[in-house]
């Protein structure tokens, strides 16, 4: 009982991490406006305002035509979509439709292909807060090491859970002192007969003084 207690309690905490992670996953999800509110700057081409592994907050709710020159965005490489690109819009090209070109601060020049044409199809999100260094956490939690601190967390978690069952006070079951069956007949029966033997006198005394009062006084005779 103590086991299967012990591992539902266990399987208890995981869903309550995971529900809540989730939660709070899908809820900045859905208040940046984009599938992934965070990135890490992973080149020097924006030093020294931006380093590497620091960890950018992305705002996909602002509006693409509300962008400006001097703003840095997130958006996808226009050639191939294949890498994410962190970098400052340099020029707006046209505005119907928009089309920016961006420049890293590290940079002599936009590339192309890479800065520009910039699109609201290539746009993900306005860089709105910086997070210095925070981005060597993925470094630590890349395969298989972050498998490796989940086993931990969850051993641990298994020893705190088996841990508290053990520390857990037994019941304490008192010894009956009452005196032994036998002895307490014995007691009843003897104040029982005592009780009588007393009644039985005073009967026999009553009797004797009545058997005096009813003989007659040989005196007067």
């Amino acid at each position: 009982m103590k086991k299967r207690s012990g591992i539902s309690a266990i399987a208890k905490d995981i869903i309550i991490v995971v529900v809540g992670v989730a939660v709070i996953w899908i809820g900045l999800r859905v208040a940046f406006g984009t599938d992934n509110p965070f990135y890490v700057v992973s080149s020097g081409s924006m030093e020294p305002y931006l380093n590497v592994f620091d960890v950018l907050v992305v705002q996909g709710n602002e509006p693409f035509e509300n962008i400006k020159k001097g703003d840095i965005i997130v958006f996808d490489r226009p050639s191939g979509h294949d890498r994410v690109i962190v970098h400052r819009v340099n020029e707006i090209l046209n505005d119907e439709p928009r089309v920016l070109r961006t420049k890293g601060d590290a940079n002599p020049a936009s590339i192309p292909g890479t800065d520009f044409p910039i699109t609201e199809q290539e746009y993900i999100g306005k860089v709105v807060y910086i997070v210095p260094q925070i981005g060597y956490v993925t470094r630590i939690l890349t395969p298989p090491i972050n498998y490796i601190i989940i086993a931990v967390i969850v051993g641990i978690m298994i020893i705190k859970q088996f841990g508290k069952s053990r520390s857990k006070p037994e019941p304490v079951v008192f010894s009956d002192t009452s005196p032994p069956n036998d002895y307490t007949t014995s007691s009843s029966v003897t104040s029982s007969e005592t009780n009588r033997i007393v009644d039985s006198e005073y009967v026999k005394t009553d009797s004797s003084i009545e058997d005096l009062n009813s003989k007659p006084d040989q005196k007067d005779n």
